[in-house]
């Protein structure tokens, strides 16, 4: 038995309780969570707007936590070694998606903390041929908002390309991450968050930003790309006017508000608008190994497994700078 908050219908408040863990399939691991992120995707998940959870459903897809047991099959990792559990729990291998090396697109991909239970919990299994190998010493509080909001923000600054100036709009979880690695990357970060919020502004600016200001302005210059993480509609059209001619604005959200209609004006000069969608191994075997050189530091704030709400509604109002983390 193991404690989780535990979702049972789409607009309810999790539970805790005492749920049975199976025993680790042939690919699985059993892992005792040090730490869980909460995520934006978790709050979609708990709000419906993502439909069709695995229900009952344990959310959290940013886990830091230590073997306990393998199955059969499982090689490569050892019992008490620390791994990180991500979004892409694990895929079909069969699909034209996967012999293409886009496993993030896969046709049946199995999603932790969404059709797989998650890490809001004190302990999981996953598919150990999904995990990533975590530093050993470090803070597992720090490490939990990396397996998300970093490693699709890395997915999203990837798309952005070369982009000298880029803006964020919307600078929670994801861009304080995002805007450490690309200062070290020298580039000029522009944060764009909610008008009036002077706090994530202050925030921007403390962590290498050139500028920052409120989603309803125009940044100081011409940007090469854009990147929302809000998952608000409505600022594509705002990133299109703010990006240069060839430049890109790319969504990275699982879940966004209607896009308005716009001029077809603030398309044209082949611009872009591209999504980004999960994530590969890949993708979070580069980032760790950046992230580690690049010298990455998040801001966390941290909740009982008991107060998971209370972290969603902190998260959902806007109340967070950085990432919140459930620690069991």
């Amino acid at each position: 038995m193991t404690r989780a908050m535990v979702l049972d219908e789409a607009g309810r408040a999790l539970r805790l309780e005492d749920i049975e863990l199976p025993a680790p399939g042939p690919h699985d691991i059993e892992i005792q969570i040090e730490a869980c992120g909460v995520c934006r995707t978790d709050l979609h998940i708990v709000d419906g707007d993502l439909e069709h959870p695995e229900l009952p459903l344990v959310p959290g897809h940013e886990i830091v936590g230590r073997i306990v047991r393998k199955g059969d099959a499982v090689t490569g990792l050892d019992a008490g070694q620390r791994v990180g559990v991500p979004w892409l729990g694990s895929t079909c291998g069969k699909c034209p998606y996967c012999h293409r090396a886009q496993e993030n697109l896969c046709d049946a991909p199995v999603f932790t903390g969404y059709t797989r239970n998650g890490g809001f919990a004190e302990a999981c299994l996953a598919d150990a041929r999904y995990v990533l190998a975590l530093p050993e010493l470090a803070d597992p509080v720090a490490l939990a908002p990396l397996l998300c909001a970093g490693l699709i923000g890395f997915r999203c600054l990837r798309m952005a390309q070369d982009a000298r100036n880029i803006g964020f709009y919307g600078f929670g979880a994801a861009a304080h991450i995002l805007a450490q690695l690309a200062v070290w990357q020298d580039r000029n970060v522009y944060a764009l968050t909610r008008p009036g919020d002077i706090e994530a502004q202050d925030f921007a600016r403390d962590l290498g930003a050139v500028w920052s200001g409120g989603s309803d302005e125009r940044p100081p210059a011409e940007l090469d790309a854009a990147i929302i993480f809000a998952p608000v509609g409505a600022l594509v059209p705002k990133a299109l006017q703010s990006v240069r001619k060839g430049g890109r604005v790319v969504c990275g959200g699982i879940h966004m508000s209607d896009i308005p209609s716009f001029p077809y004006s603030d398309l044209w000069g082949e611009r872009q608008i591209l999504s980004v969608a999960n994530l590969t191994r890949q993708d979070g075997e580069e980032f760790f190994a950046m992230a580690q050189a690049a010298g990455i530091q998040t801001r966390t704030q941290r909740y009982s497994l008991k107060d998971a709400n209370t972290a969603l509604a902190d998260l959902g109002a806007g109340r967070l700078q950085g990432a919140a983390v459930l620690v069991p």
